[in-house]
């Protein structure tokens, strides 16, 4: 009976996009927050340099491994720095974050595909 794991260096690369989706999970929800605040008309405040702050680690991160995607990080944090309006900023970050989570799960399919080894496993 045969299994499948993954190789070294294909567990290092889902343990990268592990961490780098627990990061957009948390840029996510300063996003969110940003939504609300806007919604309660308090306008954006201090969240956008929040969002630069939390997203600038994941580029380092992802830089090595995964460029395109680090790539799309960096755009995200330019966003920050742009003018316009905050709704117009919300919902640059909205269609950000979901890019980068389609990426990243794209991302995580191609690393098991790609890194599976089959294991032969002992019979009972």
């Amino acid at each position: 009976m045969a299994s499948v794991k993954l190789d070294g260096a294909g567990a290092q690369k889902m343990k990268t996009l592990e961490e780098a989706l627990i990061t957009l999970q948390q840029i996510h929800g300063l996003v969110e927050r940003m939504a609300m605040d806007i919604k309660n008309q308090k306008g954006a405040g201090v969240v956008p340099m929040q969002i630069k702050r939390a997203a600038a680690p994941l580029v380092g991160m992802l830089k090595g491994q995964f460029g395109m995607i680090a790539d799309q990080v960096s755009t995200m944090i330019l966003i920050g720095g742009r003018g316009g309006g905050d709704m117009v900023k919300l919902r640059s970050y909205r269609e950000q974050v979901a890019q980068l989570r389609t990426a990243i799960d794209m991302a995580g399919a191609k690393v098991k595909k790609d890194h599976a080894v089959e294991i032969e496993l002992a019979p009972e």
